[in-house]
């Protein structure tokens, strides 16, 4: 059996985007001794691609925001199926972390007065999105990771969990080991902390990078969390569909933010057609509104009079919009739509949107300023996750806590744009409090046999003694192919009940996945054992999607097109049951009469 180094901490925090970093700076300030793991090299997380803002109700650019309007956005959003305690939390603390944010350095967009400057983003009723032009992600992480580096936490980069370790029914530890050498390491820790994002791999096209492969999702129901809501996993609907190279990279909300329209083959603006009869007062009714709108935002005028455009709809509107217009076939030449920002001055656009110009600029050869871009839905986010406490971020394991995607609750059946952003910050900073202060009431570091990490160990070694097993990589396009054919936008029970059988079959395949050569950075052994992550949350959208006999949010079925107020009572919930996946409902809390009354009014008053 191979060696494996040791180390020891009160808190670690596994994954170093947004949620992760701030999970770590407070639980380090809280006076706990901090690890933090990273996948990849820091800097790198997937929080750089959230581009268009940070949502918060700062209400700095004339509009009569507060936390009341931005929390009966989330939940309208949300479809009424989020944590309403999270929804609640994130809307009242958002503001405060946002100005945390810059006193630690954050360079935000401007008003005139000096103010963060605001845009506006679908689902939101005011400009609430706080920006840096489309880099917002990417100012977020340099700001975490100077403040957390500067707080002398230490940084294991490179490094991959593979199981979580336990004492009798708490967190012990967590095994892993070094991508670049294959070398294990032993991790004996009191509280964990998982921030290790999404579940984008189980999809050929998606915005997500190769870091999500459901680490999070996957470890924490072999070690007996709940999953919830997995159902509901957003498309983005803007994502780059050619060149093929590129094809489901993210192209951000703020274009539509900005003005960007979305037209079809035949120069329709379309989305005027798929505005939701319960939300159509919140849009403009022809194109001359929306142009009103536009003007508004184009002469820098701070507040609008006029109802946003159809092109700021919710996400999963969007989305599905484009779907079917390229399916009616309307679409573009390269099976997506138009998103058109070239009729705005050029300087104003490369200003605005710096990243998006030089994106298409360099791998699409496309000039953003003189021609539409083409585009259409990516797997982008997913809106469930591990069941936590909305206070603490605990987990219903022991010492086992967790923050952004990888949790479930905040966002209910449809997130709203800029709202990743927030959510990152305010429950990772909650989540590393929670397990800093869950860490200070343990006596002694908590036992680790040694059955436990031999185990995870041959589990690590079996791929390289498999010489007759099956090629990862093939596997992987199979997974692909399963969840691209009857796990997509549009479902229904058939053809789920198919994909549920195929995943099954394919989950006894992966446990034949072989590996061959060394350690050495070697993408195949990684890939072995990423797929029993992949399986374990592809399996998991598959059965909650199949027990959600409606249409909500992000999960549309062709079969049950209405939405039914009984299924909006209650979340799904999937654990493990001996080897295979239990799935039950669960009831939702009921939300307090004060927050309830929010909803019977149009504006909430200003707090």
């Amino acid at each position: 059996m191979a060696n494996y180094e040791t180390h020891e901490h009160d808190v670690l925090i596994v994954g170093a985007g947004g949620a992760g970093l701030r999970a770590a700076i407070e639980a380090s300030a809280r006076g706990a001794n901090v690890g933090l793991v990273c996948k990849s090299l820091l800097g790198k997380a997937h929080t750089v691609m959230a581009e268009g803002g940070i949502a918060a109700a700062l209400a700095n650019v004339g509009e009569p925001d507060n936390w009341q309007v931005h929390f009966r956005d989330t939940m309208i959003g949300g479809k009424m199926l989020n944590n309403w305690r999270m929804a609640q939390l994130h809307a009242q603390e958002a503001p405060e972390c946002v100005r945390e944010l810059e006193r630690w350095g954050a360079v935000f967009d401007r008003t005139k007065e000096g103010k963060i400057l605001q845009r506006a983003f679908g689902g939101h009723t005011y400009k609430r999105l706080c920006h840096v032009g489309d880099r917002t992600g990417l100012e977020l992480i340099r700001t975490l990771q100077d403040r957390g580096i500067h707080q002398g936490i230490k940084v294991y980069m490179e490094c991959t969990i593979t199981k979580l370790l336990k004492d009798g029914d708490k967190i012990a530890g967590a095994f892993g080991y070094f991508r670049e050498d294959g070398r294990y390491v032993v991790f004996k820790s009191k509280a964990i902390v998982f921030a290790t994002g999404g579940v984008g791999r189980s999809y050929l096209v998606t915005s997500n990078s190769w870091e999500y492969s459901g680490d999070g999702q996957g470890l924490a129901f072999e070690a007996g969390a709940d999953l919830i809501d997995m159902e509901f996993l957003q498309f983005h609907p803007t994502g780059m569909v050619w060149p093929p190279g590129v094809r489901g990279l993210l192209v951000t909300e703020a274009v539509r933010g900005e003005g960007g329209i979305l037209r079809n083959s035949q120069g329709e603006r379309f989305m005027f057609r798929y505005l939701p009869e319960a939300t159509r007062n919140d849009y403009a009714g022809d194109e001359q509104e929306a142009k009103n709108w536009l003007d508004d935002t184009l002469s820098g005028r701070l507040k609008t009079q006029y109802r946003r455009p159809p092109e700021l709809s919710t996400r999963d509107n969007v989305a599905r919009a484009i779907y079917t217009e390229v399916k009616e076939g309307r679409g573009s030449p390269h099976g997506g739509v138009f998103l058109d920002i070239a009729y705005q001055p050029a300087d104003r656009v490369k200003k605005k949107l710096p990243s998006m110009y030089h994106q298409f600029k360099e791998l699409a050869d496309v000039d953003i300023t003189k021609v539409p871009m083409e585009v259409g839905p990516t797997c982008h986010y997913m809106m469930g996750g591990i069941r936590v406490d909305a206070d603490t971020g605990e987990s219903r394991v022991s010492g086992l806590f967790a923050a952004g995607e990888c949790s479930g609750g905040m966002h209910g059946a449809n997130r709203l744009g800029g709202n990743s952003l927030s959510d990152l910050v305010v429950f990772g900073k909650r989540a590393g409090a929670g397990a800093a202060a869950y860490a200070s009431k343990v006596a002694s570091m908590p036992a680790v046999s040694e059955d436990q990490i031999k185990e995870a160990m041959s589990e690590m070694e079996a791929p390289f003694n498999r010489k007759d097993g099956l090629n990862p990589y093939e596997l992987q396009k199979e997974l692909h192919e399963i969840m691209g054919t009857y796990v997509g936008i549009f479902r229904e029970e058939k053809e789920l009940e198919i994909g549920i059988e195929k995943l099954l079959a394919l989950k006894e395949k992966v446990k034949k996945a072989a590996a061959s050569g060394n350690k050495v950075y070697n993408p195949g052994w990684h890939l072995c054992n990423d797929l029993k992550n992949l399986l374990i949350a592809s399996e998991a959208i598959a059965r909650s999607a199949l027990s959600r006999k409606e249409s909500r949010g992000a999960h549309s079925r062709l079969d049950y097109t209405k939405t039914d107020d009984e299924l909006g009572k209650e979340n799904t919930s999937v654990f493990k049951s001996g080897e295979g996946m239990k799935l039950e409902k669960t009831a939702l809390s009921q939300m307090p009469d004060d927050l309830k009354q929010l909803f019977g009014k149009k504006e909430p008053a200003h707090a």
